[in-house]
This record gives structure tokens, C-alpha cells and sequence, in this order.
């Protein structure tokens, strides 16, 4: 098992199984994670803790799953708790793109930080 989903209230979490993400599994992957997204989920966060590599074309299939998630008024969070960011995350800069978290209760937790509401007076 490559990848293994489960539900946190609303939010959708997916749990990548792989030491290294790449083009071998990036179809599979965003395959399961459509059909994540069809059952109805729109937040997702994307556990990625134990993968040591993640490749371009993992990658792409991360980037489509958050222009899909976003188009329908969700957001995508990333677990990556390595120290140094994953280079093609840095030279892509993607690490500017998706909101990456150290561990999976913060990436939980950002979902329910409400925005605060602006008051004119």
C-alpha cells in the first residue's frame, strides 16, 4: 500500500507510503487523490513524512491536485518535516507555493485558524 487516506472532521488526509515520490508513482497517486477530492473533500493535506525524494513529475501531480482543490474553494497542506526542503521544491520554488508544515497536527491545525475579519468604523 503506497497510499492510504482518512478523514480528520472535514479535512482529507493523505498518507504517501513511498521513500522516494517519483514519476513511478505520481499517476497512482494523483489517481487516488482524485478520488479523494470526488468523494467531496476539498481541504487535503498531503503526508509526505517519511518520502526522503520527491521528484518534478511527483511534484506536478501535487501541484494539479491544489489548482483542482482550489478551483472548488479548498486548500492543500504538505507534511514535509525535513530540515532542508527537498531541492526541486527550492529550485521550482514550490516551497513558496504550498503551505509545508513540520508535522501533521500543525498542517490540521491551519485549516481552523479563522482569518481575522476586518471592521470599518
Amino acid at each position: 500500500m503506497d497510499f492510504k487516506s482518512e478523514k480528520s472532521g472535514d479535512i482529507g488526509i493523505i498518507h504517501v507510503y513511498l521513500n522516494r515520490a517519483t514519476l513511478a508513482k505520481a499517476v497512482s497517486f494523483k489517481d487516488f487523490a482524485g478520488e479523494v477530492i470526488a468523494s467531496g473533500t476539498t481541504k487535503l493535506v498531503i503526508d509526505l513524512s517519511i518520502c526522503e525524494y520527491i521528484d518534478s513529475t511527483f511534484l506536478g501531480a501535487m501541484v494539479a491536485l491544489l489548482k483542482r482543490v482550489n478551483s472548488l474553494n479548498g486548500d492543500l497542506r504538505l507534511v514535509y518535516n525535513k530540515e532542508m526542503p527537498s531541492l526541486v521544491f527550492v529550485l521550482t520554488r514550490m516551497d513558496k507555493v504550498f503551505k509545508i508544515f513540520q508535522n501533521l497536527q500543525e498542517a490540521l491545525d491551519s485549516f481552523n485558524t479563522s482569518k481575522p475579519k476586518l471592521t470599518w468604523k
